[in-house]
């Protein structure tokens, strides 16, 4: 499968099965994610896995965005030591996170995992229900599992924009 025939056909899964990721797939997604790139190599990101039916209800008291997966993990950076741009101290952490993550979710996929990114989520809450540390920032979550036999991709996934709504080419 070439790479752009996997971006194409990867979708957010809202449908799990209970089927437990295997560790040595486990192992190649956070892999993924490990080599990815991030600002001046600082390599920031923090990974929490929550697995356990207890740990997963949790869940619940910051986020309403539950999709029964049979794993869901973290993804956030250490703060003290992520890039900050010099010009204005932009932080540098969300966008590696981002990266790390996108690394991770096309890994899942290739290897049949599905994921679904979740950004609608209360920090706070999330640091106080698992006692995260002070300099966790929490950027992203990702429902993360083998697909039910009945999930689809939402009805407008495969719309797309035309490549000229998102390109600017400067001539002068």
């Amino acid at each position: 499968m070439t790479f752009l025939t996997l971006a194409t056909a990867r979708y957010s899964v809202r449908s799990f099965s209970q089927r437990p990721i295997e560790q040595a797939k486990l192992d190649l997604i956070l892999e993924a994610g490990r080599v990815a790139p991030t600002a001046a190599n600082r390599q920031p990101q923090r990974i929490y896995l929550i697995q356990s039916p207890q740990q997963l209800e949790k869940l619940k008291s910051f986020t309403s965005y539950d999709f029964h997966s049979p794993m869901v993990m973290i993804v956030g950076y250490d703060k003290n030591i992520s890039w900050k741009r010099k010009q204005d101290k932009k932080e540098g952490g969300d966008v590696d996170c981002a990266i790390v993550g996108t690394h991770m979710m096309l890994q899942a996929f290739e290897l049949g995992i599905a994921t679904t990114w979740i950004a609608s989520f209360d920090p706070q809450e999330m640091i106080k229900t698992y006692a995260l540390p002070d300099e966790f920032v929490p950027v992203l979550m990702f429902a993360i599992g083998y697909p039910a036999a009945d999930a689809q991709p939402a009805p407008m996934h495969s719309q797309r924009n035309p490549i000229t709504e998102g390109i600017n080419l400067f001539t002068k």
